[in-house]
């Protein structure tokens, strides 16, 4: 058994009393954020550091209620206030997400469709556009003179002296043709005055005709006057041409995702994506609605249908063109292509791309004047790649001499890596049994800074390292989970930090604090804070192949309660997911404190990270691969396994609940190891994984018309002949995740074996997630009624 690491880190909040202060019921439990309380989010400083923005309810705002923006100045015991929303809007283009200019003085922000420039020197924002159309992707010209943006997937300037706006790019729909005689101006504006008249100005091919044009113009003053005025506007007409960007037009039915322009202005790089002609679109119903009739909602496609094909291009403004890159070399098809970051000069690009079979990426260094591609780093797996940062956490660095990346590549963690732009001296800056999950530089330039799992894979905390290498040091107080974003002067940091027991609350720390302060919000509700929530120990479960798996458990005699001969094993879903570990279960809030009902009810609990979850690295992340319900399950099992070993639990009265993924691997469990499990509860579940998504299933199981093998012995449906245990279902009817088709089909293949033991619970309005606390409340008092008559000490099971 492992205990949770000590930690330095206290919290100052009110003493939890003996007894909970509130009927510790599930209706109370299911209340959810109305009664735990809701995460700071949205933390931003101002320019100065002087304050700190965050958006947050106060504890016990209704369910419904939408998160306001509260301020808090970087004082120590300073208190937040709410701000009004004229006041919150105001402020709004001050303290967004933007980009730096390059003498460091201004930063140029987005906010609602707009650009604006702030001053970091003064606090002060000047307004740069204000359109009905949406802005986006602002950036500063190398020189600092100009401010290039996005608008209607076109790339645009503004020059800051002048305010003259230029159009860069002319990027049209498929199919979309030049408008006859159009003359674009300014950020596009007609050329104005009567439109050209071509056919006065040529000459007739007709000989009679042209006997007339000619007498037409020894005759009369006007037509001469005329034909001058046509001769020079036509002049104008293809001078200005020159300075006009070239017409881009895609191919039919393929449509902009993403332009981002460099900071020369002299090139963008463009992703577009042609959807698939032939793919089906899903429909979900939507039985309860304002007009009372059922109304379809569009889905998506299913796994191994045909797929959008992106593309990336690389424009050359305003008159180049564009080259489309051979990302994989090879010319294959991709599943997806990033693009990363443009150095500062904007004579280079970062991009990468995945393959269809998402068995390789490959990251590039992109020559802007040539569009020549310099390979930095082929990352090939026999599964899939994948893991923290896979789809971003890069950039240049060292006067744009260097990109710095992370890879799971050599050591199977997702470690920070390095190498020149020609993609030479190739260095991994971090190794170690740990991951990176993003990574930024510091202010000056001279040090990586990033989150990480270093001191155990059951805590994430920041860390500073230079951009040479060398020794780490942490930023922020050891242990907990700690989200921390540093002030302006990097001397303070905004850490929204929690642990096992508390909810995450927003703190002030100061730079190199070993402890940490009273926090600055209170989010949970008196009522919730008066309840001694456990830390549940981490024990290692030891499974049939060796592994340690780590896994939360939750004793009767923790909460003053006899054990009743019953255990529950609780799933987590995503599959790729952590939930093990010194911090708020953010993801999980209600089963967590559901497992503490189960406990004080008698009830051993087990709370498993099997294998795929997220945390320890690629050889658990793809343990899965072509075998969901294989090397996972087991781990279950070998959790059973230990439940009666351990605790004396017979298998028949261990009990098994979760969603989502969790719920696929409650039907796995029952219907293909009922030896080992005696009721399972599964909510939200796939039942057959080429109804999936081809995103997140072709990566793990291939094809479902290339790999039958691993469609068929990992989806629940096709082994459903072998459930022998009381099995409740629960999904939510309009679930555009996991569709509620899943579950019909599952329910008429039970029907068509002659099946019995088994229920089905349906929510009319609810998603994937639920939202409603009477939903909510609805399901988790259904699992325990039927934990209660199945495995409880007075149920079915005890009676054998």
């Amino acid at each position: 058994m492992l205990r949770r690491l000590a930690a330095t880190c206290v919290f100052l909040l009110p003493a939890a009393a003996g007894a909970q202060g509130f009927p510790f019921t599930v209706a109370q439990l299911m209340r959810g954020p109305e009664f735990y309380g809701r995460e700071p989010g949205a933390v931003r400083w101002s320019p100065d550091g002087r304050s700190l923005y965050f958006t947050w309810l106060t504890p016990g705002s209704d369910w419904r209620a939408q998160p306001r923006t509260f301020r808090v100045a970087t004082l120590p015991g300073a208190r937040p206030e709410a701000l009004s929303d004229a006041a919150a809007d105001s402020i709004g283009p001050l303290i967004a997400a933007g980009a730096l200019s390059p003498d460091g003085l201004r930063r140029v922000t987005e906010y609602r469709g707009d650009l604006y420039v702030v001053d970091l020197r003064r606090s002060t924002v000047a307004p740069l556009t204000a359109t009905l159309a949406q802005e986006s992707t602002p950036r500063w010209s190398a020189d600092g003179q100009r401010v290039l943006f996005v608008r209607d997937n076109n790339a645009f300037s503004i020059d800051l002296g002048s305010r003259l706006e230029r159009q860069l790019s002319d990027i049209r729909a498929g199919g979309a043709a030049a408008p006859a005689g159009a003359v674009a101006a300014g950020g596009g504006g007609g050329a104005g005055g009567a439109p050209l008249r071509r056919d006065s100005a040529a000459t007739p091919r007709d000989p009679q005709r042209a006997a007339m044009a000619r007498d037409q113009r020894m005759l009369l003053d006007a037509v001469r006057t005329q034909l001058l005025a046509d001769s020079l506007r036509e002049s104008e007409r293809t001078r200005r041409m020159v300075l006009l960007p070239e017409a881009v037009t895609l191919r039919p039915e393929e449509r902009v995702q993403q332009v981002q322009v460099s900071p020369s202005g002299a090139a963008a790089l463009l992703l577009v994506s042609t959807a698939a002609r032939d793919a089906r679109q899903g429909i979900v119903p939507n039985y309860v609605t304002a007009s009372g009739y059922t109304e379809d909602i569009p889905n998506r496609t299913k796994v191994g249908d045909a797929q959008a094909m992106p593309r990336l291009g690389l424009l050359s403004m305003p008159r180049g063109g564009v080259r489309w890159l051979p990302l994989l070399g090879d010319g294959a098809p991709l599943a997806s292509a990033n693009l990363w970051a443009w150095n500062d000069a904007g004579t280079q690009a970062l991009v990468a791309a995945t393959s269809r079979n998402f068995k390789q990426r490959i990251i590039s260094v992109v020559d802007a004047a040539t569009g020549a591609l310099q390979t930095i780093e082929t990352l090939t797996d026999t599964a899939w790649v994948g893991g923290p940062c896979s789809n971003g956490c890069a950039g240049f660095y060292d006067g744009g001499r260097r990109v710095y990346w992370v890879s799971e590549a050599e050591t199977g963690y997702a470690q920070l890596w390095s190498a020149a732009v020609d993609g030479s001296d190739r260095r991994r800056l971090t190794t170690g049994a740990f991951e990176i999950y993003d990574i930024r530089l510091s202010a000056d330039t001279r040090t990586f800074q990033f989150h990480s799992s270093e001191t155990s894979a059951f805590d994430r905390e920041l860390w500073s390292m230079p951009t040479a290498g060398g020794a780490r040091t942490r930023l922020t107080p050891a242990g907990g989970g700690h989200q921390a974003v540093l002030s302006p002067d990097e001397q303070w940091m905004a850490d929204v930090y929690s642990r096992t027991n508390r909810p995450p609350e927003l703190f002030l720390v100061k730079r190199g604090a070993a402890t940490m302060p009273t926090p600055v919000t209170t989010s949970p509700t008196p009522e919730f804070l008066a309840y001694a929530w456990r830390d549940p120990e981490i024990v290692m479960l030891p499974a049939s192949d060796g592994a340690k798996v780590p896994a939360h458990i939750y004793r009767p005699a923790d909460f003053g309660a006899q054990p009743n001969g019953a255990a529950v094993i609780f799933v987590h879903g995503a599959g790729y997911m952590h939930n093990i570990h010194h911090y708020w279960k953010s993801s999980y809030p209600r089963e967590y404190m559901f497992n503490h009902l189960l406990a004080a009810r008698g009830y051993v609990v087990l709370d498993i990270d099997y294998r795929a979850s997220a945390g320890y690295g690629r050889d658990w992340r793809t343990a899965i691969y072509r075998f969901m319900g294989g090397r996972d399950l087991q781990d279950q099992v070998d959790g059973s396994k230990y439940l009666t070993s351990t605790f004396g639990v017979p298998a028949e009265r261990i009990g098994m609940y979760g969603g989502s993924y969790g719920g696929f691997m409650t039907l796995m469990a029952l219907f293909t190891e009922p030896k080992r499990f005696g009721a399972g509860a599964a909510l939200r579940s796939v039942t057959d994984w080429a109804h999936y998504n081809n995103q997140y299933t072709g990566q793990i199981l291939n094809l479902p018309q290339d790999d039958t093998l691993a469609y068929h012995r990992s989806s629940p449906i096709f082994h459903a002949e072998g459930l022998e245990d009381p099995l409740l279902m629960l999904h939510g009817m309009v679930d555009q995740n996991v569709n509620f088709q899943d579950i019909v089909r599952l329910n008429q293949r039970l029907i068509e074996l002659g099946k019995t033991d088994w229920d089905l619970a349906v929510f009319p309005v609810e998603d994937h997630s639920f939202t409603a606390p009477a939903s909510w409340t609805d399901e988790y008092r259904r699992i325990l009624d039927f934990f209660t008559r199945t495995i409880g000490p007075a149920g079915s099971k005890a009676a054998r």
